[in-house]
Protein backbone atom coordinates (compact mmCIF):
# COMPACT_ATOMS: atom_id res chain seq x y z
CA UNK A 1 0.00 0.00 0.00
CA UNK A 2 2.97 2.28 -0.68
CA UNK A 3 1.16 3.76 -3.32
CA UNK A 4 -1.63 4.91 -1.55
CA UNK A 5 0.15 5.79 1.60
CA UNK A 6 2.18 8.42 -0.97
CA UNK A 7 -1.18 9.11 -2.35
CA UNK A 8 -2.62 9.98 0.78
CA UNK A 9 0.66 12.38 1.77
CA UNK A 10 0.10 14.67 -1.32
CA UNK A 11 -3.23 15.89 -0.02
CA UNK A 12 -3.99 18.86 0.72
CA UNK A 13 -5.47 19.41 4.20
CA UNK A 14 -7.85 21.83 3.46
CA UNK A 15 -9.71 20.49 0.05
CA UNK A 16 -8.79 17.14 0.84
CA UNK A 17 -7.56 16.88 -2.84
CA UNK A 18 -4.19 16.26 -4.78
CA UNK A 19 -2.34 19.28 -4.43
CA UNK A 20 -3.16 22.33 -6.97
CA UNK A 21 0.04 24.47 -7.79
CA UNK A 22 1.04 23.41 -4.42
CA UNK A 23 2.81 25.84 -2.29
CA UNK A 24 4.08 26.26 1.53
CA UNK A 25 4.61 28.21 4.32
CA UNK A 26 7.84 28.78 6.61
CA UNK A 27 6.64 26.06 8.96
CA UNK A 28 6.61 23.59 5.89
CA UNK A 29 3.36 22.71 5.38
CA UNK A 30 2.19 22.42 2.10
CA UNK A 31 -1.31 23.33 0.27
CA UNK A 32 -2.83 23.97 -2.65
CA UNK A 33 -2.36 27.93 -3.50
CA UNK A 34 -5.91 28.52 -3.53
CA UNK A 35 -6.83 26.93 -1.04
CA UNK A 36 -4.07 29.07 1.47
CA UNK A 37 -4.77 31.94 0.15
CA UNK A 38 -8.19 31.52 0.80
CA UNK A 39 -7.50 30.89 4.19
CA UNK A 40 -4.92 34.24 4.55
CA UNK A 41 -7.64 36.28 2.84
CA UNK A 42 -10.18 35.10 5.98
CA UNK A 43 -7.34 35.82 8.14
CA UNK A 44 -6.30 39.59 7.01
CA UNK A 45 -9.42 40.93 8.79
CA UNK A 46 -7.67 39.87 12.62
CA UNK A 47 -3.84 41.36 11.28
CA UNK A 48 -2.74 37.75 12.08
CA UNK A 49 -1.90 34.96 9.99
CA UNK A 50 -1.77 31.06 11.19
CA UNK A 51 -0.70 28.33 9.84
CA UNK A 52 -4.40 25.74 9.26
CA UNK A 53 -2.01 22.61 10.38
CA UNK A 54 0.47 23.43 13.12
CA UNK A 55 -1.40 27.07 13.83
CA UNK A 56 1.99 28.92 13.74
CA UNK A 57 1.16 32.37 13.83
CA UNK A 58 2.94 35.35 11.70
CA UNK A 59 2.59 38.97 12.44
CA UNK A 60 2.83 39.85 8.49
CA UNK A 61 1.71 37.90 5.51
CA UNK A 62 3.87 34.85 4.94
CA UNK A 63 4.70 34.13 1.82
CA UNK A 64 4.20 31.22 -0.23
CA UNK A 65 7.23 29.21 -1.80
CA UNK A 66 6.34 27.02 -4.73
CA UNK A 67 6.52 23.10 -4.37
CA UNK A 68 5.09 22.20 -7.43
CA UNK A 69 8.08 19.10 -7.79
CA UNK A 70 6.16 16.95 -5.00
CA UNK A 71 3.08 16.38 -6.78
CA UNK A 72 5.61 15.96 -10.83
CA UNK A 73 7.86 13.22 -8.71
CA UNK A 74 4.46 11.27 -7.83
CA UNK A 75 3.15 11.17 -10.75
CA UNK A 76 6.75 10.26 -12.66
CA UNK A 77 6.42 7.51 -10.16
CA UNK A 78 3.20 6.48 -11.60
CA UNK A 79 2.91 6.79 -14.93
CA UNK A 80 0.02 4.69 -15.41
CA UNK A 81 -2.05 6.98 -13.27
CA UNK A 82 -1.32 10.04 -15.28
CA UNK A 83 -1.08 8.38 -18.94
CA UNK A 84 -4.13 6.37 -18.41
CA UNK A 85 -6.12 7.33 -15.12
CA UNK A 86 -6.64 3.44 -14.44
CA UNK A 87 -6.92 2.87 -10.72
CA UNK A 88 -6.85 -0.86 -8.89
CA UNK A 89 -10.89 -1.94 -8.40
CA UNK A 90 -10.62 -2.56 -4.74
CA UNK A 91 -9.16 0.68 -3.34
CA UNK A 92 -11.63 2.23 -2.70
CA UNK A 93 -10.66 4.64 0.06
CA UNK A 94 -8.21 6.79 -1.49
CA UNK A 95 -7.15 5.62 -5.37
CA UNK A 96 -3.73 3.41 -6.60
CA UNK A 97 -3.02 2.84 -10.09
CA UNK A 98 -3.60 -0.56 -11.07
CA UNK A 99 -0.61 -2.78 -12.18
CA UNK A 100 -2.64 -5.08 -14.10
CA UNK A 101 -6.41 -6.26 -15.55
CA UNK A 102 -7.75 -9.45 -15.22
CA UNK A 103 -9.94 -10.24 -18.25
CA UNK A 104 -12.12 -12.87 -16.78
CA UNK A 105 -13.14 -11.09 -13.66
CA UNK A 106 -12.87 -7.47 -15.82
CA UNK A 107 -11.40 -5.36 -13.00
CA UNK A 108 -8.17 -3.86 -12.00
CA UNK A 109 -5.50 -4.77 -9.70
CA UNK A 110 -2.95 -3.05 -7.36
CA UNK A 111 0.71 -4.91 -6.50
CA UNK A 112 -1.02 -6.05 -2.86
CA UNK A 113 -4.72 -7.15 -4.46
CA UNK A 114 -2.70 -9.04 -7.34
CA UNK A 115 -1.39 -11.35 -4.82
CA UNK A 116 -4.56 -12.71 -3.83
CA UNK A 117 -5.76 -13.09 -7.26
CA UNK A 118 -6.64 -16.25 -8.45
CA UNK A 119 -3.54 -18.02 -10.42
CA UNK A 120 -5.48 -19.93 -12.63
CA UNK A 121 -4.68 -19.99 -16.26
CA UNK A 122 -8.57 -19.26 -17.19
CA UNK A 123 -7.90 -15.55 -15.55
CA UNK A 124 -5.75 -13.74 -18.27
CA UNK A 125 -3.79 -10.67 -16.72
CA UNK A 126 -3.04 -7.82 -19.41
CA UNK A 127 -1.70 -4.60 -19.17
CA UNK A 128 -4.28 -2.01 -17.25
CA UNK A 129 -7.22 -1.17 -19.66
CA UNK A 130 -10.51 0.56 -18.93
CA UNK A 131 -12.41 -1.96 -21.38
CA UNK A 132 -11.69 -5.62 -20.46
CA UNK A 133 -14.65 -6.08 -22.21
CA UNK A 134 -13.21 -5.43 -25.76
CA UNK A 135 -10.74 -8.02 -24.78
CA UNK A 136 -13.31 -10.69 -25.57
CA UNK A 137 -14.86 -12.24 -28.27
CA UNK A 138 -18.60 -10.59 -28.63
CA UNK A 139 -20.22 -13.71 -30.01
CA UNK A 140 -18.74 -16.06 -26.96
CA UNK A 141 -17.62 -14.18 -24.36
CA UNK A 142 -14.35 -15.58 -24.38
CA UNK A 143 -10.80 -13.95 -23.98
CA UNK A 144 -9.44 -13.20 -27.66
CA UNK A 145 -6.53 -15.08 -27.95
CA UNK A 146 -6.02 -15.62 -31.73
CA UNK A 147 -6.18 -13.58 -35.05
CA UNK A 148 -7.69 -14.61 -38.27
CA UNK A 149 -4.69 -12.89 -41.24
CA UNK A 150 -7.96 -13.52 -43.61
CA UNK A 151 -10.30 -11.73 -42.26
CA UNK A 152 -7.81 -9.19 -40.61
CA UNK A 153 -9.93 -10.11 -36.65
CA UNK A 154 -8.82 -11.15 -33.72
CA UNK A 155 -10.87 -14.31 -32.57
CA UNK A 156 -11.43 -16.85 -29.50
CA UNK A 157 -10.77 -20.46 -29.44
CA UNK A 158 -14.64 -21.18 -29.98
CA UNK A 159 -14.76 -19.21 -33.31
CA UNK A 160 -11.50 -21.14 -34.48
CA UNK A 161 -13.12 -24.44 -33.50
CA UNK A 162 -16.85 -23.97 -34.65
CA UNK A 163 -17.30 -20.39 -35.50
CA UNK A 164 -17.10 -18.07 -38.80
CA UNK A 165 -13.26 -18.93 -38.75
CA UNK A 166 -13.41 -22.77 -38.84
CA UNK A 167 -10.61 -23.97 -41.09
CA UNK A 168 -9.12 -20.24 -41.66
CA UNK A 169 -4.87 -20.65 -40.58
CA UNK A 170 -4.80 -18.56 -37.84
CA UNK A 171 -1.98 -16.95 -35.15
CA UNK A 172 -1.54 -16.73 -32.22
CA UNK A 173 -2.43 -13.31 -30.77
CA UNK A 174 1.05 -12.48 -29.30
CA UNK A 175 2.58 -14.10 -32.93
CA UNK A 176 0.60 -11.71 -34.49
CA UNK A 177 0.86 -9.02 -32.56
CA UNK A 178 5.00 -9.61 -32.89
CA UNK A 179 4.61 -9.66 -37.04
CA UNK A 180 2.29 -6.87 -37.01
CA UNK A 181 5.18 -4.79 -34.90
CA UNK A 182 7.85 -6.26 -37.58
CA UNK A 183 5.87 -4.74 -40.25
CA UNK A 184 5.49 -1.01 -38.91
CA UNK A 185 9.41 -1.19 -37.49
CA UNK A 186 10.07 -1.82 -41.28
CA UNK A 187 7.49 1.09 -42.29
CA UNK A 188 9.24 3.27 -40.15
CA UNK A 189 12.72 2.26 -41.22
CA UNK A 190 11.57 2.81 -45.31
CA UNK A 191 10.07 6.34 -44.19
CA UNK A 192 12.40 7.83 -41.42
CA UNK A 193 15.18 8.94 -44.74
CA UNK A 194 11.50 10.60 -46.15
CA UNK A 195 10.39 11.98 -43.18
CA UNK A 196 14.44 13.28 -42.46
CA UNK A 197 14.30 14.78 -46.47
CA UNK A 198 10.90 16.12 -45.62
CA UNK A 199 12.51 17.88 -42.10
CA UNK A 200 15.43 19.32 -43.98
CA UNK A 201 13.02 20.97 -46.08
CA UNK A 202 11.01 22.14 -43.68
CA UNK A 203 14.21 23.17 -41.63
CA UNK A 204 15.28 24.99 -44.87
CA UNK A 205 11.43 26.75 -45.47
CA UNK A 206 11.48 27.99 -42.23
CA UNK A 207 15.02 29.04 -41.93
CA UNK A 208 14.51 31.20 -45.28
CA UNK A 209 11.22 32.13 -43.84
CA UNK A 210 13.08 33.63 -40.88
CA UNK A 211 15.94 35.40 -43.21
CA UNK A 212 13.48 36.87 -45.60
CA UNK A 213 11.98 38.17 -42.29
CA UNK A 214 14.79 39.63 -40.82
CA UNK A 215 15.85 40.94 -44.09
CA UNK A 216 12.81 42.55 -44.23
CA UNK A 217 12.87 43.95 -41.08
CA UNK A 218 16.49 45.16 -41.75
CA UNK A 219 14.48 46.90 -45.12
CA UNK A 220 11.83 48.80 -43.46
CA UNK A 221 14.80 50.12 -40.76
CA UNK A 222 16.54 51.19 -43.95
CA UNK A 223 13.74 52.97 -45.91
CA UNK A 224 12.84 54.65 -42.89
CA UNK A 225 16.32 55.69 -42.27
CA UNK A 226 16.52 56.94 -45.74
CA UNK A 227 13.49 58.60 -45.62
CA UNK A 228 14.22 60.48 -42.62
CA UNK A 229 17.32 61.89 -43.89
CA UNK A 230 15.36 63.16 -47.52
CA UNK A 231 12.94 64.71 -44.74
CA UNK A 232 16.03 66.49 -43.34
CA UNK A 233 17.64 67.69 -46.28
CA UNK A 234 14.26 68.67 -47.97
CA UNK A 235 13.97 71.16 -44.70
CA UNK A 236 17.60 71.92 -44.94
CA UNK A 237 15.95 72.81 -49.20
CA UNK A 238 13.37 74.57 -48.33
CA UNK A 239 15.22 76.89 -45.75
CA UNK A 240 17.79 77.83 -47.84
CA UNK A 241 15.27 78.85 -50.43
CA UNK A 242 13.73 80.60 -48.02
CA UNK A 243 16.47 82.32 -46.50
CA UNK A 244 17.65 83.43 -50.49
CA UNK A 245 14.54 84.85 -51.18
CA UNK A 246 13.92 86.99 -47.78
CA UNK A 247 17.78 87.61 -48.58
CA UNK A 248 16.71 89.65 -52.14
CA UNK A 249 13.70 90.71 -50.62
CA UNK A 250 15.60 92.71 -47.78
CA UNK A 251 17.97 93.85 -50.18
CA UNK A 252 15.54 95.00 -52.93
CA UNK A 253 13.20 96.58 -50.40
CA UNK A 254 15.77 98.08 -48.49
CA UNK A 255 16.63 100.14 -51.60
CA UNK A 256 13.28 101.09 -52.21
CA UNK A 257 13.38 102.08 -49.14
CA UNK A 258 16.29 104.46 -49.35
CA UNK A 259 14.53 105.76 -52.93
CA UNK A 260 11.07 106.75 -50.96
CA UNK A 261 12.98 108.53 -48.37
CA UNK A 262 14.71 110.26 -51.16
CA UNK A 263 12.19 111.01 -52.95
CA UNK A 264 10.22 112.34 -50.21
CA UNK A 265 12.50 114.51 -48.98
CA UNK A 266 12.81 115.86 -52.63
CA UNK A 267 8.65 116.12 -52.64
CA UNK A 268 9.08 118.44 -49.63
CA UNK A 269 11.75 120.43 -50.95
CA UNK A 270 9.73 121.05 -54.31
CA UNK A 271 6.61 121.58 -52.52
CA UNK A 272 8.33 124.33 -50.41
CA UNK A 273 9.59 125.85 -53.81
CA UNK A 274 6.48 125.99 -55.42
CA UNK A 275 4.61 127.37 -52.46
CA UNK A 276 7.22 130.12 -53.01
CA UNK A 277 6.66 130.72 -56.88
CA UNK A 278 2.96 130.52 -56.17
CA UNK A 279 3.09 133.04 -53.27
CA UNK A 280 5.53 135.52 -55.50
CA UNK A 281 2.96 134.89 -58.76
CA UNK A 282 0.43 137.24 -56.48
CA UNK A 283 3.15 139.79 -56.13
CA UNK A 284 2.15 143.21 -57.99
CA UNK A 285 5.65 145.34 -57.34
CA UNK A 286 7.86 144.61 -60.27
CA UNK A 287 10.90 145.59 -58.28
CA UNK A 288 9.80 143.26 -55.41
CA UNK A 289 9.74 140.50 -57.50
CA UNK A 290 12.45 140.82 -59.11
CA UNK A 291 14.76 141.08 -56.38
CA UNK A 292 13.17 138.54 -53.70
CA UNK A 293 12.66 135.72 -56.09
CA UNK A 294 15.64 133.01 -55.61
CA UNK A 295 14.44 130.48 -57.71
CA UNK A 296 15.96 129.51 -60.78
CA UNK A 297 13.15 127.15 -63.09
CA UNK A 298 14.47 124.00 -64.41
CA UNK A 299 13.06 121.91 -67.66
CA UNK A 300 11.40 118.94 -66.32
CA UNK A 301 14.36 117.28 -68.59
CA UNK A 302 16.62 118.32 -65.52
CA UNK A 303 16.83 114.88 -63.18
CA UNK A 304 19.68 115.97 -61.63
CA UNK A 305 17.88 116.59 -57.96
CA UNK A 306 16.25 113.29 -57.81
CA UNK A 307 19.61 111.30 -59.09
CA UNK A 308 18.90 111.02 -63.12
CA UNK A 309 16.29 108.18 -62.51
CA UNK A 310 13.39 109.79 -61.21
CA UNK A 311 12.86 107.28 -58.61
CA UNK A 312 12.27 104.37 -61.24
CA UNK A 313 13.07 100.92 -59.87
CA UNK A 314 15.81 99.01 -62.97
CA UNK A 315 14.46 95.52 -63.58
CA UNK A 316 17.60 94.05 -62.41
CA UNK A 317 16.35 95.49 -59.03
CA UNK A 318 13.55 92.72 -59.15
CA UNK A 319 14.03 88.95 -57.12
CA UNK A 320 15.99 86.96 -59.36
CA UNK A 321 14.14 84.12 -60.28
CA UNK A 322 16.88 82.13 -61.48
CA UNK A 323 18.79 81.95 -58.37
CA UNK A 324 16.23 80.77 -56.19
CA UNK A 325 15.57 78.29 -58.60
CA UNK A 326 19.10 77.59 -59.08
CA UNK A 327 19.14 77.19 -55.22
CA UNK A 328 16.02 74.46 -55.26
CA UNK A 329 17.43 72.52 -57.92
CA UNK A 330 21.27 71.98 -56.21
CA UNK A 331 19.77 71.45 -53.65
CA UNK A 332 17.18 68.41 -55.24
CA UNK A 333 19.71 67.22 -57.12
CA UNK A 334 22.38 66.50 -54.33
CA UNK A 335 19.24 65.17 -52.51
CA UNK A 336 18.95 62.42 -55.64
CA UNK A 337 22.60 62.15 -55.63
CA UNK A 338 22.78 60.88 -51.96
CA UNK A 339 19.73 58.66 -52.60
CA UNK A 340 21.47 57.11 -55.45
CA UNK A 341 24.46 56.50 -53.48
CA UNK A 342 22.46 55.43 -50.37
CA UNK A 343 20.88 53.00 -52.67
CA UNK A 344 24.35 51.91 -54.55
CA UNK A 345 22.73 52.70 -57.90
CA UNK A 346 24.22 54.33 -60.93
CA UNK A 347 22.03 56.08 -63.92
CA UNK A 348 24.34 55.76 -67.06
CA UNK A 349 23.80 58.58 -69.53
CA UNK A 350 23.47 55.74 -72.41
CA UNK A 351 23.78 56.88 -75.81
CA UNK A 352 22.80 54.98 -78.76
CA UNK A 353 26.31 54.42 -81.76
CA UNK A 354 25.42 55.05 -84.77
CA UNK A 355 27.87 53.41 -86.23
CA UNK A 356 26.76 49.94 -85.29
CA UNK A 357 22.83 51.05 -86.24
CA UNK A 358 21.85 48.56 -89.41
CA UNK A 359 20.26 50.77 -92.27
CA UNK A 360 16.98 50.49 -91.47
CA UNK A 361 17.32 52.13 -87.89
CA UNK A 362 17.21 55.91 -87.49
CA UNK A 363 18.63 57.27 -84.37
CA UNK A 364 17.59 60.31 -83.03
CA UNK A 365 20.00 63.52 -83.20
CA UNK A 366 19.83 63.06 -78.87
CA UNK A 367 21.21 59.39 -79.59
CA UNK A 368 18.63 58.26 -77.28
CA UNK A 369 15.72 56.41 -79.96
CA UNK A 370 15.90 54.28 -82.06
CA UNK A 371 13.08 53.79 -84.81
CA UNK A 372 13.10 51.37 -87.22
CA UNK A 373 12.18 52.55 -90.87
CA UNK A 374 11.68 51.05 -94.30
CA UNK A 375 13.49 53.54 -96.34
CA UNK A 376 17.63 52.80 -95.63
CA UNK A 377 19.31 55.69 -93.99
CA UNK A 378 22.42 56.69 -95.49
CA UNK A 379 25.63 55.53 -92.97
CA UNK A 380 28.86 54.57 -94.43
CA UNK A 381 29.72 50.89 -94.13
CA UNK A 382 31.71 50.10 -90.89
CA UNK A 383 33.13 47.01 -89.22
CA UNK A 384 30.14 47.59 -85.84
CA UNK A 385 27.49 47.78 -88.34
CA UNK A 386 24.69 45.36 -88.04
CA UNK A 387 23.45 44.44 -91.31
CA UNK A 388 20.53 41.28 -90.79
CA UNK A 389 18.87 42.18 -87.73
CA UNK A 390 17.57 46.01 -87.38
CA UNK A 391 19.88 46.35 -84.17
CA UNK A 392 21.94 49.36 -82.64
CA UNK A 393 24.39 49.09 -79.38
CA UNK A 394 25.33 52.11 -76.79
CA UNK A 395 28.52 53.79 -77.01
CA UNK A 396 30.15 52.80 -74.01
CA UNK A 397 29.55 49.11 -71.96
CA UNK A 398 28.95 48.67 -68.38
CA UNK A 399 32.12 46.59 -66.87
CA UNK A 400 31.29 46.84 -62.79
CA UNK A 401 28.99 48.22 -60.09
CA UNK A 402 25.10 48.66 -60.15
CA UNK A 403 23.73 50.05 -62.72
CA UNK A 404 19.48 51.26 -63.55
CA UNK A 405 18.28 52.63 -66.37
CA UNK A 406 14.23 53.05 -67.98
CA UNK A 407 12.93 52.59 -71.35
CA UNK A 408 10.07 53.03 -73.39
CA UNK A 409 8.53 51.22 -76.30
CA UNK A 410 5.44 53.24 -78.69
CA UNK A 411 4.20 50.18 -78.37
CA UNK A 412 4.01 49.77 -82.00
CA UNK A 413 5.74 47.15 -84.13
CA UNK A 414 7.65 44.91 -81.49
CA UNK A 415 11.15 45.67 -80.18
CA UNK A 416 13.83 43.81 -78.49
CA UNK A 417 15.61 45.42 -75.62
CA UNK A 418 18.46 44.29 -73.73
CA UNK A 419 22.50 43.44 -73.19
CA UNK A 420 24.84 41.96 -75.33
CA UNK A 421 28.71 41.75 -75.07
CA UNK A 422 30.76 43.73 -77.82
CA UNK A 423 31.70 40.93 -79.46
CA UNK A 424 28.78 39.54 -80.92
CA UNK A 425 28.08 38.93 -84.54
CA UNK A 426 27.09 41.69 -86.93
CA UNK A 427 25.67 39.71 -89.59
CA UNK A 428 23.92 36.18 -89.68
CA UNK A 429 21.84 34.21 -87.46
CA UNK A 430 23.85 34.48 -84.66
CA UNK A 431 23.78 38.56 -84.94
CA UNK A 432 20.39 38.45 -83.21
CA UNK A 433 19.70 39.48 -79.96
CA UNK A 434 19.39 36.79 -77.51
CA UNK A 435 19.65 34.07 -80.44
CA UNK A 436 23.12 33.24 -78.80
CA UNK A 437 25.37 32.99 -75.91
CA UNK A 438 26.69 36.80 -76.09
CA UNK A 439 23.12 38.43 -75.39
CA UNK A 440 19.45 38.50 -73.67
CA UNK A 441 16.99 40.21 -73.80
CA UNK A 442 13.04 40.88 -73.05
CA UNK A 443 11.12 40.62 -76.70
CA UNK A 444 8.02 43.30 -76.64
CA UNK A 445 5.42 42.94 -79.33
CA UNK A 446 1.67 43.16 -79.20
CA UNK A 447 1.31 39.35 -79.58
CA UNK A 448 3.23 39.20 -76.03
CA UNK A 449 6.46 39.07 -74.38
CA UNK A 450 8.83 36.80 -73.83
CA UNK A 451 12.80 36.54 -72.33
CA UNK A 452 14.96 34.91 -74.63
CA UNK A 453 19.07 33.71 -74.60
CA UNK A 454 20.91 31.44 -76.39
CA UNK A 455 17.45 30.99 -78.73
CA UNK A 456 16.07 29.76 -75.82
CA UNK A 457 12.88 31.89 -75.07
CA UNK A 458 10.49 31.72 -72.12
CA UNK A 459 6.82 33.76 -72.78
CA UNK A 460 5.95 36.09 -70.24
CA UNK A 461 2.48 37.68 -68.54
CA UNK A 462 3.05 41.12 -69.79
CA UNK A 463 0.62 44.07 -69.35
CA UNK A 464 0.88 45.59 -72.87
CA UNK A 465 -0.74 48.96 -72.00
CA UNK A 466 2.78 49.55 -69.86
CA UNK A 467 5.09 50.79 -72.42
CA UNK A 468 7.56 51.84 -69.70
CA UNK A 469 10.48 49.56 -68.23
CA UNK A 470 12.86 49.33 -65.77
CA UNK A 471 16.78 47.77 -66.73
CA UNK A 472 18.72 46.73 -63.47
CA UNK A 473 22.19 45.23 -64.02
CA UNK A 474 24.34 44.25 -61.18
CA UNK A 475 27.62 43.10 -62.95
CA UNK A 476 29.83 41.42 -60.54
CA UNK A 477 26.33 39.86 -59.00
CA UNK A 478 25.85 38.65 -62.42
CA UNK A 479 22.15 39.87 -62.18
CA UNK A 480 20.28 41.47 -65.18
CA UNK A 481 16.45 42.21 -64.50
CA UNK A 482 13.73 43.97 -66.44
CA UNK A 483 11.02 45.46 -64.54
CA UNK A 484 7.38 46.77 -66.11
CA UNK A 485 7.14 50.63 -64.40
CA UNK A 486 3.22 50.30 -63.56
CA UNK A 487 1.39 50.37 -60.38
CA UNK A 488 2.91 48.71 -58.45
CA UNK A 489 5.83 48.27 -60.31
CA UNK A 490 6.11 44.51 -61.44
CA UNK A 491 9.11 42.14 -61.71
CA UNK A 492 9.09 40.17 -64.88
CA UNK A 493 12.70 38.44 -65.49
CA UNK A 494 15.97 38.30 -64.04
CA UNK A 495 19.15 36.60 -65.66
CA UNK A 496 21.94 35.16 -64.23
CA UNK A 497 25.32 34.53 -65.50
CA UNK A 498 28.91 35.13 -64.83
CA UNK A 499 29.78 38.05 -66.77
CA UNK A 500 33.38 38.10 -68.91
CA UNK A 501 32.78 41.31 -71.36
CA UNK A 502 31.62 44.71 -71.09
CA UNK A 503 27.73 44.79 -71.10
CA UNK A 504 26.12 47.29 -73.83
CA UNK A 505 22.81 48.18 -73.96
CA UNK A 506 21.27 46.89 -77.67
CA UNK A 507 18.37 47.50 -79.09
CA UNK A 508 16.10 45.35 -82.09
CA UNK A 509 13.15 47.27 -83.57
CA UNK A 510 10.72 46.42 -86.42
CA UNK A 511 7.65 47.01 -88.47
CA UNK A 512 7.62 50.36 -87.23
CA UNK A 513 8.55 50.18 -83.95
CA UNK A 514 10.87 52.76 -81.70
CA UNK A 515 12.43 52.52 -78.39
CA UNK A 516 13.45 55.60 -76.58
CA UNK A 517 16.37 55.76 -73.46
CA UNK A 518 14.74 57.82 -70.39
CA UNK A 519 17.12 60.30 -69.11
Amino acid sequence: MASADLRAELDCSICLSLYTDPVSLRCGHNFCRFCIMTVLDAQEAAGVYSCPDCREEYLERPALEKKRKIVESFLSAQPDMEENGIFCTYCTKSPVPAVRTCLQCEASFCGEHLSRHSKSSEHTLVEPTATPKERKCSTHEEVLKYYCPIDAACICVSCCVAGDHKGHDVELLDVAFEKEKEKLRKYLEQENPQKAKILTKLQNLQDRQRNIQEKASDKRKNVWKLFMDIKEQLEMAEKKALSEISRQEEKIVSQISDLIKKLEIEEDELSRKMRHVEKMCHVTDPIRLLQENDITVCGHGDDEDTGGDGGKIRSEDDLDEVLISLTLYRSMRDIVTNVTSELRLHVPDILLDEDTANRRVKISEDLKTATSTEKEQYRPKSPGMFLDYFQVLSRCGLSSGRHYWEVEWDQKGGCDIGLSYPSIERNGDESGLGLNDKSWCLDMSGAGCQVRHRSVGSPLSVDTTCPRLGVFLDYEAGRLSFYQLCDPIRHLHTFTASFSQPLHVVFCVWSGASVRIIS
